[in-house]
């Protein structure tokens, strides 16, 4: 990533923040119209695994200045991912419907610039939690 896409993404991501509520409403809904074999995965009262998907990617997205400090922590949480049932083919879908509910809430304000910033930034960061997990499957 580069600095000014570290920069877009967190810039466009202090606009979701106060959204917080409804983007991981918008997410969730969408994840599970697009791969509904993964709603077993999950609670079936969503309310602290949303507060959990904003409060992780407010840490993630805070953190791409200094991806060093938090790899350690994204690892960590790709291994956890492994006793949830998470395979890696479910990154891509995430990554398509991270996208989709930040287009949804930034509205007029979402670009191609950004998409290419944030598909840079889950790269990044789905690659180092499946390498981790890989570890943990071997």
């Amino acid at each position: 990533m580069t600095p000014d896409q570290i920069s877009l993404v967190q810039e466009s991501f202090a606009k979701v923040t106060p959204l917080a509520e409804k983007a991981a409403d918008i997410f969730y809904k969408r994840l599970f119209e697009q791969a509904p074999a993964v709603r077993h995965l999950f609670p079936d009262d969503m309310a602290e695994q949303k507060r959990k998907l904003m409060t992780m990617l407010g840490v993630a997205v805070n953190g791409l200045t200094r991806l060093e400090d938090i790899l350690p922590s994204v690892q960590q949480l790709g291994r956890r991912h492994v006793a949830y049932g998470a395979k890696p083919e479910h990154y891509p879908v995430v990554g398509a419907t991270l996208l989709f509910t930040l287009e949804m809430g930034l509205g007029d304000d979402w670009s191609d610039e950004l998409n290419e910033a944030w598909s840079a930034a889950y790269a990044a960061l789905a690659g180092a939690m499946i390498d981790a997990a890989a570890e943990v499957e071997q």
